[in-house]
């Protein structure tokens, strides 16, 4: 999973463009985002045309805000530009649960 930071251009229009991208909101002090943090590997490479994006909810709050993201760990998905959905709230989430969110995602292809 690439972090956000690795990006030149930060800016969210250019990132979420092109393609199915799906942005993961955590922060390192969030006990709930170290319990997940485990399985995200098996998540991403379960979905290998999705673009997982680490968002360090404290690095970037402006956007955390402007996206209205509240509680961690979060999950905010794109396709071509469009937010097509997401996964927001502070419940602690599971793999099983993230996975069922990626699964009923409305994208296009």
């Amino acid at each position: 999973m690439k972090q956000l930071d690795e990006f030149e251009n930060k800016d969210l229009a250019s990132i979420t463009a092109k393609g199915k991208t799906l942005l993961v909101f955590t922060a390192t002090w969030c006990g709930d985002c170290r319990f997940i943090k485990p399985q995200m590997p098996a998540i991403d490479a379960e979905y290998p045309d999705l673009n997982f994006i680490e968002v360090d909810r404290d690095l970037y709050m402006e956007l955390a805000q402007e996206l209205h993201i509240m509680g961690i760990p979060s999950f905010v998905a794109y396709e071509d530009g469009k937010e097509v959905g997401r996964f927001v709230n502070g419940d602690r989430k599971t793999k099983q649960e993230i996975e069922s969110f990626i699964n009923n995602l409305a994208f296009a292809n």
